[in-house]
Protein backbone atom coordinates (compact mmCIF):
# COMPACT_ATOMS: atom_id res chain seq x y z
CA UNK A 1 0.00 0.00 0.00
CA UNK A 2 1.45 3.16 -1.17
CA UNK A 3 1.21 6.78 0.63
CA UNK A 4 -1.39 9.00 -1.07
CA UNK A 5 -0.20 12.05 -3.10
CA UNK A 6 -1.48 15.10 -1.65
CA UNK A 7 -1.81 17.61 -4.03
CA UNK A 8 0.27 21.27 -4.08
CA UNK A 9 -1.66 23.38 -1.20
CA UNK A 10 -0.98 26.67 -0.10
CA UNK A 11 2.16 27.22 2.42
CA UNK A 12 2.07 28.39 5.88
CA UNK A 13 2.95 31.96 5.25
CA UNK A 14 -0.33 31.81 3.72
CA UNK A 15 -2.34 32.17 6.96
CA UNK A 16 -0.06 35.09 7.97
CA UNK A 17 -3.60 37.19 7.98
CA UNK A 18 -5.43 35.07 9.54
CA UNK A 19 -2.82 34.60 12.73
CA UNK A 20 0.00 36.99 12.32
CA UNK A 21 3.06 36.61 11.30
CA UNK A 22 4.37 36.03 15.17
CA UNK A 23 2.73 32.73 15.42
CA UNK A 24 4.14 31.58 11.90
CA UNK A 25 7.89 32.30 12.89
CA UNK A 26 6.88 30.62 16.31
CA UNK A 27 5.81 27.40 14.18
CA UNK A 28 9.21 27.61 12.00
CA UNK A 29 11.24 27.66 14.96
CA UNK A 30 9.74 24.44 16.76
CA UNK A 31 9.83 22.74 13.63
CA UNK A 32 13.59 23.54 13.31
CA UNK A 33 14.28 21.55 16.49
CA UNK A 34 13.03 18.47 14.80
CA UNK A 35 15.05 18.20 11.48
CA UNK A 36 15.64 15.34 10.18
CA UNK A 37 12.51 13.87 11.96
CA UNK A 38 10.18 12.44 9.70
CA UNK A 39 6.31 11.67 10.53
CA UNK A 40 3.93 8.79 9.70
CA UNK A 41 0.45 9.30 9.60
CA UNK A 42 -2.15 6.17 9.38
CA UNK A 43 -6.69 6.35 9.10
CA UNK A 44 -9.17 4.43 7.10
CA UNK A 45 -10.11 6.76 4.57
CA UNK A 46 -8.72 9.44 2.10
CA UNK A 47 -12.46 10.97 1.66
CA UNK A 48 -15.43 11.65 3.92
CA UNK A 49 -15.59 12.58 7.13
CA UNK A 50 -13.53 14.83 9.48
CA UNK A 51 -10.43 12.99 10.15
CA UNK A 52 -9.80 12.78 6.35
CA UNK A 53 -10.24 16.60 5.81
CA UNK A 54 -7.99 17.09 8.78
CA UNK A 55 -5.03 15.21 7.44
CA UNK A 56 -5.76 16.76 4.42
CA UNK A 57 -4.53 20.34 5.22
CA UNK A 58 -2.51 18.85 7.70
CA UNK A 59 -0.02 16.72 6.27
CA UNK A 60 1.45 19.43 3.52
CA UNK A 61 1.77 22.13 6.33
CA UNK A 62 4.04 19.60 7.96
CA UNK A 63 6.47 19.12 4.78
CA UNK A 64 6.15 22.83 4.63
CA UNK A 65 7.86 23.55 7.69
CA UNK A 66 10.46 20.93 7.56
CA UNK A 67 9.19 17.85 8.71
CA UNK A 68 7.83 15.38 5.97
CA UNK A 69 5.38 13.33 6.91
CA UNK A 70 3.66 9.85 5.30
CA UNK A 71 0.31 9.40 4.57
CA UNK A 72 -0.72 5.35 4.52
CA UNK A 73 -4.88 4.39 4.12
CA UNK A 74 -5.10 1.07 5.45
CA UNK A 75 -7.30 -1.34 3.09
CA UNK A 76 -10.73 -3.61 4.21
CA UNK A 77 -13.28 -5.52 3.01
CA UNK A 78 -16.61 -4.99 3.98
CA UNK A 79 -17.19 -7.15 6.78
CA UNK A 80 -13.87 -5.07 8.14
CA UNK A 81 -15.67 -1.90 7.69
CA UNK A 82 -19.20 -3.41 8.81
CA UNK A 83 -17.66 -4.48 12.40
CA UNK A 84 -15.79 -1.05 13.05
CA UNK A 85 -18.80 0.55 11.97
CA UNK A 86 -20.29 -1.80 15.05
CA UNK A 87 -17.13 -0.97 16.80
CA UNK A 88 -17.24 2.57 16.64
CA UNK A 89 -21.10 2.82 17.58
CA UNK A 90 -20.10 0.49 21.19
CA UNK A 91 -17.24 2.95 21.97
CA UNK A 92 -20.29 5.45 21.85
CA UNK A 93 -21.94 3.27 24.23
CA UNK A 94 -24.65 2.11 21.85
CA UNK A 95 -26.10 -1.50 22.26
CA UNK A 96 -23.43 -3.90 20.46
CA UNK A 97 -23.47 -8.01 20.93
CA UNK A 98 -19.97 -8.44 19.60
CA UNK A 99 -19.24 -12.15 18.17
CA UNK A 100 -15.58 -13.85 18.00
CA UNK A 101 -15.76 -13.82 14.60
CA UNK A 102 -15.97 -9.79 14.71
CA UNK A 103 -12.65 -9.95 16.85
CA UNK A 104 -10.77 -12.12 14.41
CA UNK A 105 -11.94 -10.31 11.32
CA UNK A 106 -10.78 -7.34 13.03
CA UNK A 107 -7.44 -8.85 13.72
CA UNK A 108 -7.01 -10.69 10.56
CA UNK A 109 -7.49 -7.10 8.86
CA UNK A 110 -5.03 -5.93 10.99
CA UNK A 111 -2.34 -8.80 10.05
CA UNK A 112 -3.30 -7.76 6.24
CA UNK A 113 -2.22 -4.28 6.63
CA UNK A 114 0.82 -4.54 8.51
CA UNK A 115 2.15 -6.83 6.07
CA UNK A 116 1.86 -4.17 3.24
CA UNK A 117 2.51 -1.17 5.26
CA UNK A 118 6.40 -0.29 6.50
CA UNK A 119 6.83 2.58 9.51
CA UNK A 120 10.48 3.63 9.22
CA UNK A 121 9.74 7.16 10.28
CA UNK A 122 10.45 8.51 13.86
CA UNK A 123 7.08 9.23 14.87
CA UNK A 124 3.52 7.41 13.86
CA UNK A 125 0.41 8.55 14.52
CA UNK A 126 -2.74 6.32 13.87
CA UNK A 127 -6.21 7.80 13.79
CA UNK A 128 -9.14 6.15 15.41
CA UNK A 129 -10.12 2.43 15.86
CA UNK A 130 -9.62 1.15 12.43
CA UNK A 131 -5.93 0.61 12.36
CA UNK A 132 -5.43 0.51 15.91
CA UNK A 133 -3.68 -2.71 15.86
CA UNK A 134 -1.01 -1.42 13.44
CA UNK A 135 1.46 -0.84 16.88
CA UNK A 136 2.27 -4.26 16.66
CA UNK A 137 5.04 -3.00 13.93
CA UNK A 138 7.01 -0.76 16.46
CA UNK A 139 9.48 -3.19 17.11
CA UNK A 140 10.33 -2.62 13.54
CA UNK A 141 12.20 0.77 14.06
CA UNK A 142 12.39 2.76 17.79
CA UNK A 143 9.81 5.04 17.45
CA UNK A 144 7.46 7.14 18.87
CA UNK A 145 3.52 5.46 18.97
CA UNK A 146 0.35 7.90 19.14
CA UNK A 147 -3.39 7.02 18.82
CA UNK A 148 -5.13 9.66 17.64
CA UNK A 149 -9.05 8.97 19.10
CA UNK A 150 -11.70 11.39 17.39
CA UNK A 151 -14.90 9.60 18.80
CA UNK A 152 -16.58 10.14 22.45
CA UNK A 153 -15.44 6.77 24.47
CA UNK A 154 -16.39 8.47 27.50
CA UNK A 155 -18.93 5.72 28.21
CA UNK A 156 -17.57 2.53 25.94
CA UNK A 157 -18.45 -0.72 25.64
CA UNK A 158 -16.82 -2.94 27.80
CA UNK A 159 -16.42 -5.92 25.43
CA UNK A 160 -14.95 -3.88 22.83
CA UNK A 161 -12.97 -1.65 25.13
CA UNK A 162 -11.58 -3.99 26.49
CA UNK A 163 -10.59 -5.94 23.43
CA UNK A 164 -8.86 -2.37 22.05
CA UNK A 165 -7.14 -1.74 25.26
CA UNK A 166 -4.84 -4.44 24.31
CA UNK A 167 -3.68 -2.00 21.49
CA UNK A 168 -3.86 1.28 23.51
CA UNK A 169 -1.53 0.32 26.56
CA UNK A 170 1.35 -0.31 23.79
CA UNK A 171 1.07 3.55 22.46
CA UNK A 172 3.25 6.02 24.19
CA UNK A 173 0.26 8.57 24.67
CA UNK A 174 -3.47 9.02 23.53
CA UNK A 175 -5.13 12.01 22.25
CA UNK A 176 -8.81 12.82 22.85
CA UNK A 177 -10.78 15.82 22.18
CA UNK A 178 -12.74 16.70 25.16
CA UNK A 179 -11.63 15.95 29.20
CA UNK A 180 -14.33 13.63 29.59
CA UNK A 181 -13.13 11.09 27.15
CA UNK A 182 -9.86 10.61 29.63
CA UNK A 183 -9.79 6.96 30.68
CA UNK A 184 -7.80 4.87 32.82
CA UNK A 185 -4.76 3.53 30.98
CA UNK A 186 -1.26 3.40 31.36
CA UNK A 187 -0.17 5.63 29.02
CA UNK A 188 0.06 9.87 28.54
CA UNK A 189 -2.95 11.33 27.59
CA UNK A 190 -3.45 14.04 26.05
CA UNK A 191 -5.78 16.80 25.36
CA UNK A 192 -6.44 17.45 21.41
CA UNK A 193 -8.79 19.75 19.44
CA UNK A 194 -9.27 18.97 15.97
CA UNK A 195 -8.96 21.89 13.46
CA UNK A 196 -10.57 23.21 10.30
CA UNK A 197 -8.98 24.85 7.79
CA UNK A 198 -9.84 28.82 7.40
CA UNK A 199 -8.38 29.16 3.67
CA UNK A 200 -10.02 25.58 2.34
CA UNK A 201 -12.52 25.56 -0.13
CA UNK A 202 -14.89 24.18 2.48
CA UNK A 203 -14.54 27.66 4.53
CA UNK A 204 -13.11 30.43 2.64
CA UNK A 205 -14.93 33.45 1.84
CA UNK A 206 -17.43 33.26 -1.50
CA UNK A 207 -18.62 35.62 -3.74
CA UNK A 208 -22.58 36.15 -2.78
CA UNK A 209 -22.78 35.12 -6.63
CA UNK A 210 -21.81 31.44 -5.71
CA UNK A 211 -24.25 31.39 -2.59
CA UNK A 212 -27.28 32.55 -4.74
CA UNK A 213 -26.32 29.75 -7.64
CA UNK A 214 -25.81 27.20 -4.87
CA UNK A 215 -29.10 27.87 -3.51
CA UNK A 216 -30.88 27.97 -6.68
CA UNK A 217 -29.82 24.74 -8.07
CA UNK A 218 -30.74 22.66 -5.24
CA UNK A 219 -34.25 24.44 -5.23
CA UNK A 220 -33.83 26.30 -2.25
CA UNK A 221 -35.65 29.61 -1.68
CA UNK A 222 -32.78 32.12 -0.13
CA UNK A 223 -35.49 34.82 0.81
CA UNK A 224 -36.98 32.54 3.34
CA UNK A 225 -35.14 31.25 6.69
CA UNK A 226 -32.93 28.59 6.23
CA UNK A 227 -32.07 25.95 9.24
CA UNK A 228 -29.12 23.38 7.86
CA UNK A 229 -27.57 20.66 9.18
CA UNK A 230 -24.36 19.18 7.59
CA UNK A 231 -22.95 15.68 8.36
CA UNK A 232 -22.97 11.93 7.19
CA UNK A 233 -26.35 10.16 7.00
CA UNK A 234 -25.31 8.43 10.83
CA UNK A 235 -27.74 7.58 13.67
CA UNK A 236 -25.76 9.39 15.79
CA UNK A 237 -25.90 12.88 14.02
CA UNK A 238 -29.79 12.06 14.65
CA UNK A 239 -31.31 13.60 11.37
CA UNK A 240 -34.81 12.57 11.88
CA UNK A 241 -34.49 14.41 14.99
CA UNK A 242 -33.77 17.42 13.35
CA UNK A 243 -37.05 16.73 10.87
CA UNK A 244 -39.21 16.24 14.08
CA UNK A 245 -37.54 19.83 15.55
CA UNK A 246 -38.09 21.49 12.04
CA UNK A 247 -41.89 20.39 12.13
CA UNK A 248 -42.37 21.86 16.02
CA UNK A 249 -40.72 25.12 14.47
CA UNK A 250 -42.59 25.18 11.48
CA UNK A 251 -45.92 25.43 13.55
CA UNK A 252 -44.70 29.09 14.54
CA UNK A 253 -42.14 30.01 12.50
CA UNK A 254 -42.24 29.86 8.02
CA UNK A 255 -38.37 28.27 7.93
CA UNK A 256 -36.75 25.73 5.61
CA UNK A 257 -34.91 23.06 6.38
CA UNK A 258 -31.60 21.20 4.78
CA UNK A 259 -30.22 18.16 5.46
CA UNK A 260 -26.75 17.81 2.99
CA UNK A 261 -24.58 15.19 4.10
CA UNK A 262 -23.31 12.13 2.33
CA UNK A 263 -21.17 8.98 2.93
CA UNK A 264 -17.80 7.44 3.66
CA UNK A 265 -15.81 4.06 2.71
CA UNK A 266 -15.69 3.37 6.02
CA UNK A 267 -19.50 4.03 7.13
CA UNK A 268 -21.53 0.81 5.58
CA UNK A 269 -24.73 2.26 6.94
CA UNK A 270 -24.96 5.38 5.57
CA UNK A 271 -27.35 4.34 2.62
CA UNK A 272 -29.81 2.98 5.17
CA UNK A 273 -29.82 5.94 7.14
CA UNK A 274 -30.27 8.29 4.17
CA UNK A 275 -33.53 6.11 3.47
CA UNK A 276 -34.93 6.19 6.38
CA UNK A 277 -34.23 10.94 6.22
CA UNK A 278 -36.23 10.40 3.04
CA UNK A 279 -39.33 8.53 4.48
CA UNK A 280 -39.22 10.82 7.50
CA UNK A 281 -39.06 13.57 4.97
CA UNK A 282 -42.25 12.29 3.21
CA UNK A 283 -43.41 14.85 0.56
CA UNK A 284 -42.54 18.60 2.60
CA UNK A 285 -41.18 20.47 -0.10
CA UNK A 286 -39.46 22.48 2.63
CA UNK A 287 -37.21 19.82 3.69
CA UNK A 288 -33.94 19.45 1.09
CA UNK A 289 -32.03 15.81 1.65
CA UNK A 290 -28.96 16.59 0.02
CA UNK A 291 -27.04 13.74 -0.58
CA UNK A 292 -23.41 15.34 -1.67
CA UNK A 293 -20.47 13.25 -2.44
CA UNK A 294 -17.11 14.02 -0.83
CA UNK A 295 -15.63 16.81 -2.72
CA UNK A 296 -18.56 19.22 -2.82
CA UNK A 297 -16.53 21.70 -0.19
CA UNK A 298 -17.53 24.95 -1.85
CA UNK A 299 -21.48 23.17 -1.87
CA UNK A 300 -20.86 22.96 1.61
CA UNK A 301 -19.66 26.37 2.43
CA UNK A 302 -22.11 28.41 0.44
CA UNK A 303 -25.28 25.98 2.38
CA UNK A 304 -23.90 27.34 5.94
CA UNK A 305 -23.02 30.63 4.56
CA UNK A 306 -26.54 30.85 3.41
CA UNK A 307 -28.20 29.69 6.44
CA UNK A 308 -30.60 31.47 9.07
CA UNK A 309 -29.13 28.77 12.09
CA UNK A 310 -27.10 25.90 11.36
CA UNK A 311 -27.89 22.93 13.60
CA UNK A 312 -25.77 19.46 14.90
CA UNK A 313 -28.60 17.27 17.16
CA UNK A 314 -25.58 14.70 17.34
CA UNK A 315 -27.22 11.92 20.13
CA UNK A 316 -22.90 11.27 20.37
CA UNK A 317 -20.01 13.50 18.94
CA UNK A 318 -16.43 13.09 19.37
CA UNK A 319 -16.19 16.38 18.52
CA UNK A 320 -17.84 17.79 15.55
CA UNK A 321 -15.89 19.36 12.99
CA UNK A 322 -19.26 21.13 11.18
CA UNK A 323 -20.16 23.15 14.66
CA UNK A 324 -16.03 24.68 13.85
CA UNK A 325 -17.19 25.65 9.84
CA UNK A 326 -20.29 27.34 10.83
CA UNK A 327 -18.68 29.37 13.94
CA UNK A 328 -16.18 30.54 11.61
CA UNK A 329 -18.60 31.74 9.37
CA UNK A 330 -19.89 33.68 12.25
CA UNK A 331 -23.68 31.78 12.23
CA UNK A 332 -25.26 31.09 14.98
CA UNK A 333 -25.31 27.43 16.35
CA UNK A 334 -27.91 24.89 17.55
CA UNK A 335 -25.96 21.98 19.20
CA UNK A 336 -26.59 18.93 21.14
CA UNK A 337 -24.80 19.07 24.53
CA UNK A 338 -22.78 15.87 24.00
CA UNK A 339 -18.98 14.61 23.39
CA UNK A 340 -16.68 17.48 22.64
CA UNK A 341 -19.64 20.19 20.91
CA UNK A 342 -19.90 21.98 24.61
CA UNK A 343 -15.95 22.86 24.12
CA UNK A 344 -17.25 24.78 20.78
CA UNK A 345 -20.75 25.77 21.84
CA UNK A 346 -20.32 27.47 24.73
CA UNK A 347 -23.96 27.66 26.23
CA UNK A 348 -25.54 31.67 25.55
CA UNK A 349 -21.72 32.82 24.29
CA UNK A 350 -20.97 31.51 21.43
CA UNK A 351 -24.07 29.50 20.15
CA UNK A 352 -27.24 27.43 22.19
CA UNK A 353 -26.75 24.11 23.38
CA UNK A 354 -30.07 21.72 23.85
CA UNK A 355 -30.61 18.58 25.20
CA UNK A 356 -33.75 16.77 23.43
CA UNK A 357 -35.82 17.71 20.23
CA UNK A 358 -38.72 19.90 21.71
CA UNK A 359 -34.94 21.80 23.54
CA UNK A 360 -33.30 22.29 19.79
CA UNK A 361 -37.23 23.68 18.67
CA UNK A 362 -37.11 26.10 21.40
CA UNK A 363 -33.50 27.53 21.00
CA UNK A 364 -34.33 27.77 17.27
CA UNK A 365 -37.20 30.07 17.51
CA UNK A 366 -35.88 31.70 20.47
CA UNK A 367 -32.99 32.82 18.33
CA UNK A 368 -34.84 33.39 15.27
CA UNK A 369 -37.15 35.62 16.91
CA UNK A 370 -33.94 37.63 18.48
CA UNK A 371 -31.62 38.08 15.54
CA UNK A 372 -29.46 40.66 17.09
CA UNK A 373 -28.66 38.13 19.92
CA UNK A 374 -28.19 35.25 17.04
CA UNK A 375 -25.78 37.43 15.36
CA UNK A 376 -23.73 38.28 18.52
CA UNK A 377 -23.42 34.77 18.88
CA UNK A 378 -21.77 34.20 15.83
CA UNK A 379 -19.29 36.78 16.18
CA UNK A 380 -18.32 35.08 19.35
CA UNK A 381 -17.97 32.24 17.77
CA UNK A 382 -15.75 32.77 15.10
CA UNK A 383 -13.38 34.58 17.83
CA UNK A 384 -13.51 31.36 19.76
CA UNK A 385 -12.31 29.41 16.60
CA UNK A 386 -10.26 31.90 15.55
CA UNK A 387 -8.35 31.52 19.18
CA UNK A 388 -8.69 27.64 19.56
CA UNK A 389 -9.90 25.55 16.10
CA UNK A 390 -7.85 26.41 13.74
CA UNK A 391 -4.95 24.19 11.34
CA UNK A 392 -2.45 26.18 12.58
CA UNK A 393 -2.98 25.30 16.04
CA UNK A 394 -3.01 21.96 15.54
CA UNK A 395 -0.15 21.93 13.41
CA UNK A 396 2.03 23.92 16.40
CA UNK A 397 0.52 21.22 19.05
CA UNK A 398 1.69 18.45 16.81
CA UNK A 399 5.19 19.73 16.52
CA UNK A 400 5.37 20.40 20.24
CA UNK A 401 4.36 16.85 20.98
CA UNK A 402 6.97 15.32 18.93
CA UNK A 403 9.16 17.52 20.65
CA UNK A 404 7.96 16.43 24.21
CA UNK A 405 8.24 12.42 22.89
CA UNK A 406 11.53 12.52 21.55
CA UNK A 407 13.10 14.59 24.63
CA UNK A 408 14.44 17.38 22.27
CA UNK A 409 12.27 19.95 24.32
CA UNK A 410 15.27 19.27 27.07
Amino acid sequence: MGALSTPKLIGLDDYVPVVGQAEIDEMRAVAACLEGRTVKMVNSTAMGGGVAEILNRLVPLMADVGVPTRWDIITGGDDFFAVTKGFHNALHGAAYEPTPQAFEIFRACQQQNLASLRFEEDFVVIHDPQPIGLVEARDQKPAHWVWRCHIDVSRPHPEVWNFLVQYMKRYDAMMISSPSFTRALPIHQYLWYPSIDPLSQKNQELEPEFIRETLERFQINPKRRILTQVSRFDRLKDPLGVIKAYKLVRKYTDCQLVLAGGGAKDDPEGGQVLAEVQEAAGNDPDIHILDLPPWSALEINALQRASTIVLQKSLQEGFGLTVTEALWKKKPVVASAVGGIPLQVIHKLTGMLAHSVEGTAYQIRYLLSHPAIAQRLGEMGHEHVKENFLVTRNLKRYLLLFLALSGAAR
